[in-house]
């Protein structure tokens, strides 16, 4: 067989599995791993984290939500593939389509749920306990919640934030007042850019029966995500206080942060679903990136002189 002719059969069978995956939309993945990276780093700082250990906490919490967001995105697919079909932003998805098996597909689910299995094994008992939830128990009911309440995006904000006590319970053993504060915030940034994200899909989710805040808060869907990015920009704010983080943090983290949400608010067209996904791959790079740019700036401030010596 010819080499281009091999190379073109080998990207046609892949193709699929990295669709099923969400590879290409890396977005999803990092409104995962930003919340587990904001409360490492909080942490990093107050409790004098080295920075090769910050480092390793890092790589090892990207590679979890990388796996995570998929295997979420595999198992929503297998569930959906009926709703999909009757989607046009998702009726090609390869299990909608017929390209990939239920079946097939759950062996893949399997391959990535025994690799986070095997990452959360050897943490302490409490972490290990919120490891087994966040991958087995609160994804796992996500997509049964969109046919049952037109809330299934306060369920997704706990599927989604899970790495932030997550974070705190791997360093420290316990969940902080820290921790539960940023978790309600991260609770609040998912009602905010998924029901964004939702509103793409309203006038298909009507025919197709499918639940969400998009629906339920219609015409009301701007003033009441206002609320959710207050309560996102107040748990920050605690958080600050609690942590006695410096200027870095409250200019970026905070000031600009607060600046990006109203700019977002403003500026997207829950109507038009080029705006909504635009808005929502904003969430996933931009936003994420700017408060942790601040709490990064800020850990490595006020550890400036160890981290020094350290080199």
């Amino acid at each position: 067989m010819p080499v281009g002719r091999s190379r073109s059969t080998f990207s046609q069978t892949i193709r699929p599995w990295i669709e099923l995956s969400r590879l290409p939309k890396f977005a999803g993945t990092m409104v995962l791993f930003w919340p587990f990276a904001w409360s490492l780093t909080m942490l990093a700082r107050s409790e004098h984290m080295p920075l090769y250990t910050f480092v390793a906490y890092l790589v090892t919490g990207f590679i979890g939500a990388s796996l995570l967001h998929s295997a979420g995105c595999i198992w929503n697919d297998i569930l959906d593939r009926d709703f999909d079909r009757q989607v046009e932003r998702t009726k090609h998805r390869p299990i909608a389509d017929g390209r990939i098996s239920v079946q097939g597909a759950l062996v893949f689910l399997a391959i990535h749920l025994s690799i986070l299995t095997m990452m959360v094994w050897d943490l302490n008992p409490l972490a290990w306990k919120l490891g087994i939830i966040s991958i087995f128990v609160l994804p796992g009911i996500y997509p049964l919640m969109k046919r049952v309440t037109y809330w299934p995006q306060a369920w997704l904000g706990l599927a989604m934030n899970c790495g932030v006590p997550m974070a705190a319970a791997s360093v420290t053993g316990e969940i902080t007042k820290q921790a539960l504060i940023l978790s309600v915030g991260c609770w609040a940034w998912t009602m905010w850019y998924d029901t964004i994200y939702a509103c793409q899909d309203m006038r298909d989710d009507v025919k197709a029966g499918v639940k969400s805040t998009a629906l339920l808060f219609a015409q009301y869907t701007k003033p009441i995500l206002s609320i959710f990015g207050v309560m996102l920009l107040g748990s920050l704010a605690l958080c600050g206080v609690l942590i006695e983080a410096g200027i870095p943090y409250w200019t970026v983290s905070v000031a600009c942060a607060a600046w990006l949400l109203t700019r977002e608010l403003i500026q997207v067209d829950i109507m038009n679903p080029a705006s909504c996904w635009q808005t929502f791959h904003r969430n996933g790079f931009t936003f994420g990136g700017v408060v942790f740019a601040g709490l990064m700036a800020d850990y490595v401030a006020s550890e400036r002189g160890s981290l020094l010596s350290a080199y």
